[in-house]
């Protein structure tokens, strides 16, 4: 199931949708229909646990596409937002996680060349998330290295804790795509945060394919674009820390809760790390995609 967060119209209140076909089902009013109660969030979705992707799946096999009025509206006609518009708490970011991008990284960065010996954590904060065709923003007054990074999201569907690599990946809800924006000038004294966290920073979505639509995420190619140039093109079985390694990681001291957003890493082909350096400006724009999950394009506008 691929599932979003979307606006009938412009003023109207985000709904939970499934895409289907180039239409999107408003949930909750399908689940109404058959009385069969359906969140009309995202979040709300996701804590209602397994039991909610079986009901919403046999609901809509019933239609067979063919859905009551009101129901199912052209995705052309709706304004999708972020999957998860609000983040409950920071994303989870996982630096240096491909092995070219190590070797990249340290040529530019203040990062070594030594493959890492355990993942690197970072966060970005719930205000850095926006939506499909949302616009990055650019503040030359803080920085002038603006880049790019596309990224794997993972989605947590359970409460996590101490969780064992075989377990892993029975805790994940489903996958979507994040753009890993970084000011490069603006890391400080080793940390990332005030880096990658600034507002818009985190452009999520289109859409979060459930878990079981890909039994294996490690398969996935994925890539980057600037102005229609290819910058990043690789494969998710690049990463250097898989997701169950990453998982189990977090939650040995960190409890991961339904909602938690982990955004594991980017390989090689960003700005930082080519010759001459390239940086993203006002009037460029960004395109992502990812193989099974969709793309994401987002403009980049000064502030």
């Amino acid at each position: 199931m691929r599932l979003v967060t979307f606006r009938p119209t412009v003023n109207a209140a985000s709904r939970l949708g499934a895409l289907v076909g180039s239409n999107v089902v408003d949930l909750c009013k399908l689940g109404n229909i058959h009385g069969h109660p359906i969140p009309d969030n995202m979040l709300d979705f996701i804590e209602m646990g397994p039991s909610a992707i079986k009901t919403t799946t046999a609901l809509l096999s019933v239609f067979e596409g063919n859905f009551p009025m009101g129901v199912s509206i052209p995705l052309e006609n709706v304004k999708l937002l972020a999957p998860i518009p609000r983040p409950k708490k920071n994303i989870f970011g996982i630096g240096l996680n491909y092995v070219e991008h190590v070797a990249e990284s340290s040529k530019a960065l203040d990062t070594s060349r030594e493959l890492p010996a355990e993942p690197v954590i970072f966060s970005k904060p719930p205000t850095a998330v926006i939506g499909p065709g949302d616009a990055v923003e650019h503040n030359k007054a803080i920085t002038q290295q603006l880049d790019w990074e596309v990224e794997l999201a993972v989605i947590i569907g359970s409460t996590a804790k101490k969780i064992t690599h075989d377990q892993a990946l029975t805790y994940v809800f489903g996958y979507s795509l994040m753009i890993d924006m970084s000011a490069r000038d603006c890391r400080r004294a080793g940390q990332w945060i005030y880096s990658k966290g600034q507002d818009t920073y985190a452009p999520f979505g289109p859409c979060i394919v459930t878990a079981d639509e890909i039994p294996d995420p490690h398969t996935l190619d994925l890539s980057l674009r600037v102005n229609g140039v290819v910058k990043q093109r690789s494969n998710t079985r690049h990463m250097l820390f898989k997701i169950p390694q990453l998982i189990t990681d977090i939650s040995a001291a960190i409890t991961l809760e339904p909602g938690d957003i982990i955004a594991t890493g980017t390989p090689e082909g960003v700005g930082a790390g080519r010759t001459p350096q390239e940086w993203v400006w006002p009037g460029d724009t960004i395109e992502a995609e990812i193989e099974k999950i969709g793309y994401l394009r987002n403009p980049v506008v000064a502030v």
